[in-house]
């Protein structure tokens, strides 16, 4: 057991540091290649019917799963292999440096005041309406973003590797993607990405609170960042996004939510944070920095829960029964 926490410990800070330092690869990521297959998939299985979505579901997501544990199985007699196995996909999983990469970039068009290039860019971290936003909403919207993908392409991948491994890894990306792809509440999808939608939330749910936490400890402003937290969270539509903005809202001192404008519909969501400024272009930085800090963190929070679920595992192996048979 030991060996099996040490192992992910040395994988996941291998997957973390190769995602720091090299991001996403531009072509062949592995879950391009996993939304090609659940899009094949669909092509073959929609029907506007929850039926055919949560089947769809199964599919995509416990393929998925199955195939991680098979990999791992293989190469459990190598510890190398394990490891290697480990920090590939964690590496594969985790979006925390294209995430601040393409938020940094939109910020650096907004301070340039080259209001076009950031609306070019903006489509690449979040399914807002561009051509509706201004350059402040612009920058809530990153901050917005920044804030929930911190959760999503990060913080939840870690929690999952560290309860269950590579299988858990791959597992919580695909779920996250299925949701991306159809769980929106289009007409084409409402029905068909409904299974997809609240497996999302039940996977996403460890994640976010995690995340909060770590925002809150992590940020400038802890005290602010628990007082938004505890009364704003629960206002967000989203069970998961609502504790992640609030906590981000309160840590940077901003005031997030409100009107937001996409293709062909327009929400009026509550405001958190509302006592707080209003988000300016500098603070896209200063959130892609509370992500980082709080994306270290996590790490050190899933190593550390990976060791206590060796160490439950052992003992449940060295159980006084099985003790006593072995005596014997």
């Amino acid at each position: 057991m030991r060996a099996d926490h040490l192992g992910f410990a040395c994988g996941a800070a291998l997957g973390f540091l190769g995602d720091r330092a090299l991001g996403d690869p531009r072509r062949g990521h592995p879950v391009a290649a996993f939304g090609r297959a659940a899009q094949a998939v669909e092509q073959r299985l929609w029907r506007d019917h929850r039926g055919h979505g949560a089947l769809h579901t199964l599919l995509c997501a416990g393929g998925t799963v199955a195939a991680a544990g098979a990999l791992a199985r293989a190469v459990r007699p190598s510890r190398a292999a394990g490891i290697a196995l480990t920090a590939a996909t964690t590496w594969a999983v985790l979006g925390g440096t294209s995430l601040g990469r393409e938020a940094r970039a939109v910020g650096g068009a907004l301070a340039a005041g080259d209001l076009e290039v950031a609306r070019e860019r903006l489509p690449h971290l979040c399914g807002r309406d561009p051509e509706a936003l201004d350059g402040p909403q612009m920058a809530r919207a990153v901050v917005e973003s920044v804030a929930e993908n911190t959760s999503d392409a990060v913080v939840g991948a870690l929690v999952w590797g560290a309860l269950g491994g590579v299988p858990g890894l791959a597992g919580f990306r695909a779920v996250n993607t299925l949701d991306a792809m159809v769980g929106h509440k289009s007409p084409r999808y409402r029905r068909f990405g409904w299974a997809a939608a609240r497996l999302d939330d039940v996977v996403g749910w460890p994640g976010a609170r995690l995340t909060a936490t770590l925002a809150v400890l992590a940020g400038p402003d802890p005290r602010g960042a628990w007082r938004v937290a505890r009364r704003d969270a629960s206002r967000h539509p989203s069970p998961n996004a609502g504790p992640v903005e609030a906590a981000f809202a309160g840590a940077l001192g901003v005031r997030l939510g409100g009107t937001l404008a996409y293709k062909g519909r327009v929400e009026h969501r509550p405001v958190l944070g509302a006592e707080n400024r209003p988000v300016e272009t500098a603070d896209i930085e200063r959130a892609v920095r509370l992500s980082r800090r709080v994306s270290l963190l996590a790490l050190g929070v899933a190593i550390g829960v990976r060791a206590a679920v060796s160490r439950g595992r052992a003992a449940g192996s060295l159980s006084p029964d099985r003790l006593t048979r072995r005596s014997r």
